[in-house]
């Protein structure tokens, strides 16, 4: 059994989350609200909401902890000149927070196989509240003026707790997540919180990790200065991470080779 919160009940320790064997592995309680103070009290202690239409609000704490390290982001060959074909094209451009609730609207809509959302107006509502207060952003990618792509998550100190994606044309949700992981190095943020393991965040250089060791890492970064000036990074900066993070695969064989 999980415990049912009030509006006053504070979490139980994310210990206390339900294993495999019993059914719901990661599912800590249930109940309480979706008020911006009860849902930064909830991620600076490593749960998260996560339910269906119909469903009461419902909160985990995952075991294994799926986390991308900024510093293990993959980008494909095709990405990677995707984008510096994007940089170099007036018709694109990057921003963050220009359209939050655009962007969470646009996750929100039915993905193909899926029958519904999680992302709820009362969802909405409680992010846009962290938006305004300056803890919810969102990466965009914009082409000829309209919204092709985005991500959304919240900011505590140097902790980025990634929520979702969308994209309309091919590769806009990458092409969001890469300006966001290349702006949080910039700004020495080691972890984005992916909550739960997929194959398709694997490919981005995503890994599961043990719980008490995400708590370990979360607990320090919350400590620290938030990030203030969500500006996006200047088109030389950009460049620069795809050439230094991830060279032409001739030259780091070249460096390869050096190192053996």
């Amino acid at each position: 059994m999980i415990p049912w919160l009030e509006i006053d009940s504070p979490f139980p320790d994310v210990e206390q989350a339900l294993t495999d064997e019993q059914g719901a592995a990661g599912l800590l309680a249930a109940g309480a609200d979706l008020s911006p103070e009860r849902l930064l009290n909830a991620y600076q202690n490593g749960i998260f909401p996560w339910f269906s239409e119909g469903q009461p609000i419902l909160w985990w704490s995952t075991d294994p902890r799926m986390v991308l390290k900024t510093s293990d982001f993959k980008l494909s060959d095709s990405l990677k000149k995707r984008l510096s074909k994007s940089l170099k094209d007036p018709h694109w451009s990057f921003r963050f927070d220009t359209a939050f609730e655009q962007v969470m609207r646009h996750c929100a809509e039915p993905r193909k196989n899926q029958d519904g959302t999680w992302i709820s107006e009362d969802i909405i509502a409680g992010y846009t509240a962290l938006h305004r207060m300056g803890y919810a952003h969102s990466s965009e990618v914009w082409l000829d003026g309209d919204l092709v792509g985005g991500a959304y998550g919240i900011c505590i100190g140097k902790m980025f707790y990634g929520e979702s994606m969308f994209a309309k044309v091919t590769d806009a949700s990458k092409m969001a997540l890469s300006q966001l992981v290349v702006f949080l190095r910039k700004h020495d943020v080691k972890m984005i919180d992916c909550q739960q393991e997929t194959s398709h965040l694997a490919t981005f250089g995503a890994k599961p990790i043990s719980r008490s060791d995400f708590m370990q890492h979360l607990r320090l970064a919350i400590t620290q200065e938030t990030i203030q000036n969500w500006r996006p990074l200047d088109l030389l900066s950009f460049k620069d991470y795809l050439q230094t993070a991830h060279p032409p695969a001739s030259r780091k064989m070249n460096s390869d080779a050096i190192s053996n």
